[in-house]
Order: structure tokens, then C-alpha cells, then sequence
């Protein structure tokens, strides 16, 4: 009995505690998360799983149906951005525009890579709110006012798991189940 006791007391010692992801200092620092998406425009309404690996020279976004099938790859390089979605391939200069013409979502893509990191552009002036525990609680930018609801974590450095953009009638919810460590 004792044996057992003393193995249990081993094993559980020995445990490791989960990871916790937290934002870089550096600006535009390379990310990769799972989460879900909904828009809301016009009273029109759409919603997606989301994947999205974010490095400096690349990203990569999937758009999941809900049993976790891709519907729509956007993948984004130093030459363009390219859409694939229905066995068909599409091409612009960026992924806002290659969005906007073929899944008619109007994604501050450009912006957002910075905001889903509770950090502002550096593209433009900002104005920002910050909560109790420091966690930036509303950032304005580009037109567009970001709410952030709920963070992994109260450290200062915490990423956000729930936020909120809305510009001229269009409400975007972006709910991060799982960030990753790059």
C-alpha cells in the first residue's frame, strides 16, 4: 500500500504543468492559433473555424466547416496572397483584397495580425484603453474598435482569447481556443 502511495505521489510530482503562451515583445512576432470566427454585416451572418500560422515572410489561414474541414486556404508570401477554396484558385496583392472579393468578409487582415496579439499597428496612430490587470481592454485603430473580452492569463503579457471588431455596421468575434508557441 505504501509502495502505491509513494508511486502515485512520484508520478503525479513529476507532471508538467501546461505551457503558457505568452505575447512577444517584439512587434509582428510570428503566432499560430486555432479558434473560430463569426461576422456579422448587413444582418447577414457567417462563422468559421479558423487556423492561423503567422510568420514574418508568411501566413497561412484555413477556414474550417464544423466537423473541421477546410473550406477556404488563404496563404499570403512577400509576392502575393492566394485563395483556395471549391477546387478553385484565386490570386490579389494581399489577403484583405483576395477576402473581400471572393468570401465578401472585410477583414482588416493587415491590422488584425498585430490585434490578436493585444498590440497595435505600427501602420497608423492608436488609441488605447487598458483594465485593472493592465491587458490593453479596447484598442481603436484604422477605423476600427477592438474589444478585448477574456485573456489566457492576468500577467500583463497575457494573449487574448476573445475579441470583438466593429467598423460601419460590421461586428467581427474572433474566440481563440488554443494559441501556440512559435
Amino acid at each position: 500500500m505504501y509502495r502505491s502511495l509513494l508511486l502515485i505521489l512520484l508520478l503525479t510530482g513529476c507532471a508538467t504543468a501546461p505551457v503558457t503562451v505568452q505575447r512577444s515583445v517584439q512587434a509582428d512576432a510570428p503566432f499560430a492559433f486555432n479558434g473560430r470566427v463569426s461576422f456579422k454585416q448587413d444582418g447577414q451572418r457567417d462563422s468559421a473555424g479558423l487556423r492561423w500560422v503567422h510568420g514574418a515572410a508568411q501566413d497561412e489561414i484555413l477556414l474550417l466547416a464544423p466537423l473541421g474541414q477546410t473550406v477556404a486556404r488563404i496563404h499570403r508570401d512577400a509576392q502575393n496572397a492566394t485563395l483556395e477554396a471549391s477546387g478553385k484558385h484565386y490570386a490579389a496583392q494581399d489577403m484583405q483584397t483576395l477576402m473581400q472579393q471572393v468570401l465578401g468578409w472585410q477583414l482588416p487582415l493587415s491590422g488584425l495580425r498585430y490585434w490578436v496579439t493585444a498590440l497595435p499597428s505600427p501602420e497608423s496612430e492608436s488609441r488605447i484603453e487598458r483594465d485593472a490587470n493592465d491587458h490593453v481592454s479596447v484598442l481603436r485603430q484604422q477605423g476600427w474598435e477592438i474589444t478585448y473580452l477574456r485573456y489566457a492569463a492576468d500577467g500583463k503579457d497575457a494573449l487574448p482569447l476573445r475579441l470583438t471588431l466593429k467598423r460601419d455596421g460590421m461586428e467581427v468575434l474572433l474566440l481563440i481556443d488554443e494559441w501556440e508557441v512559435q
